[in-house]
């Protein structure tokens, strides 16, 4: 996948209004450089279920907050929804070693791995997921 490509294409149906419940926020430093991303919706199909699809931050700037202040934000908005609207947080991950830090960043954030299906993304590749509540 085109991740740029496919970045492009949500801002764009959410702008337009074509995604009118999926949310995306980005952090920005003072000189209006984006620096982090997020993007979350409702997980379809499910009892107040949202997914966080990814949070991104740029590799110069991981280990200062900003994915932090992103997953905070996220929840944040989520909370302020209300328990008609938000009650749990999934996101999901690769088992690859290159996401070794993404895999530790989440139990630190509160979330528990909830499911592991292997082979997912490929032979030697499992797709993690983590869950949070939200609201009861």
């Amino acid at each position: 996948i085109d991740d740029a490509g496919f970045v492009d294409e949500v801002v764009a149906g959410i702008l337009s209004g074509a995604l009118p419940d999926h949310h995306f926020v980005v952090h920005e430093t003072a000189d209006g450089a984006v620096v982090g991303a997020a993007y979350y919706s409702p997980e379809p199909f499910s009892d107040r279920m949202w997914n966080l699809y990814f949070i991104a931050v740029s590799p110069s700037r991981q280990g200062h907050g900003i994915g932090g202040s992103l997953i905070d934000h996220v929840e944040g908005e989520l909370r302020r929804v209300g328990p008609e609207g938000a009650q749990v947080l999934i996101v999901e991950t690769s088992s690859t070693d290159q996401y070794t830090r993404t895999r530790e960043f989440y139990p630190k954030q509160g979330y528990v791995e909830e499911a592991r299906i292997r082979r997912f993304y490929g032979p030697a590749d499992d797709k993690v997921v983590y869950w949070k509540l939200l609201a009861d």
